[in-house]
């Protein structure tokens, strides 16, 4: 793959995730602040409705389809990856509330911190593990 393809996939990737990003975060930010939950619960909550349409925009629009991969094991194989990215995503909001407090604003920059680091990971893990070559 050239370069610029790569730039424009995860250029797409990117308008995924950042959907994906704001069905996370609006859902986090209603059960954290408006009900009262802890952030740590609302955040993995938060992080599994909007996993469901990261995969199928991913899959539809960014990556391309393994042809060795049913449909079934490609959706484990994204979960499994994803439940890794919510690990990562529980370690940094844990240890940002717990370093900065659970207010609106230390949740937003702990989930922003959160959001980088686990874009990175499910970029280059759904392209090494679900990509056709």
């Amino acid at each position: 793959m050239d370069i610029k393809a790569l730039v424009q996939q995860f250029l797409k990737f990117g308008v995924v995730g950042v959907l994906a990003f704001l069905i996370d975060y609006g859902i986090l930010m209603l059960l954290s602040q408006v009900v009262g939950w802890d952030p740590l619960p609302s955040s993995v909550i938060s992080f599994t409705i909007s996993l469901v349409f990261n995969y199928l925009a991913s899959m539809h629009f960014v990556f391309e389809r393994r042809d060795d991969l049913s449909r079934r094991r490609e959706l484990v194989i994204f979960v499994v990856l994803s439940v890794i990215g919510l690990g990562i995503n529980s370690l940094c909001i844990w240890a940002g509330t717990a370093a900065f407090g659970d207010g609106a604003l230390p949740v937003t920059i702990t989930k922003l911190f959160a959001t980088v680091v686990v874009a990175l990971w499910n970029f280059w893990s759904r392209k090494r593990w679900l990509e056709a070559k």
